[in-house]
């Protein structure tokens, strides 16, 4: 087997850009609007419900992960970084779900669910910089770019370097 199932590299892609889009609406849009905006509840409203679609997105990823065939690990040429790729792909997974994680207990905790959704009418909170989940949502979410450019850069080195046309194991085709 060489490439991965079809709903795999769907999801793959899917994911990378919802990922993406959503880390940039975090740190380049919603943190650029005062809480006391009204155009802040839309923006809330669009990041929450991107990661809500990314978090059941990557459990079913997990779910056809685990019952679909995958080609071996790709061979990096030396052992520490075939161990170090690896390693990488759960970290990013794990990164995922904790950013999902981190944005529901903000959420959960300044009230946002209520106030963005149900329009309840409450102010948001001056800042959310008092919420402990907070500090963690963007230390993941430097930490989630550094991955993603990371793996970015190994896909480049299997495709530019190697050669070993790593690339078109998370693609479409026969």
């Amino acid at each position: 087997m060489k490439r991965y199932h079809p709903a795999l590299v769907s999801l793959h892609w899917l994911l990378t850009v919802l990922i993406i889009v959503a880390l940039l609406m975090g740190s380049n849009i919603l943190s650029q609007i005062p809480n006391d905006n009204p155009e802040k509840l839309f923006a809330l409203k669009m990041h929450m419900i991107s990661g809500f679609i990314i978090l059941i997105l990557m459990i079913v990823r997990l779910v056809i992960r685990q019952v679909t065939k995958k080609p071996p690990h790709a061979d990096a040429g030396n052992a520490v970084l075939n161990k170090a790729g690896i390693a990488a792909h759960y970290l990013l997974y794990l990164l995922v779900f904790a950013m999902v994680g981190s944005g529901i207990a903000i959420a959960v905790i300044s009230g946002l669910p209520d106030i963005v959704f149900n329009n309840s009418g409450v102010a948001l909170p001056e800042n959310f910089n008092h919420i402990l989940p907070r500090l963690f949502h963007g230390v993941i979410a430097q930490v989630l770019f550094i991955m993603i450019f990371l793996h970015v850069l190994g896909a480049l080195y299997h495709q530019l370097i190697r050669k070993d046309s790593l690339l078109s194991r998370m693609w479409f085709g026969q």
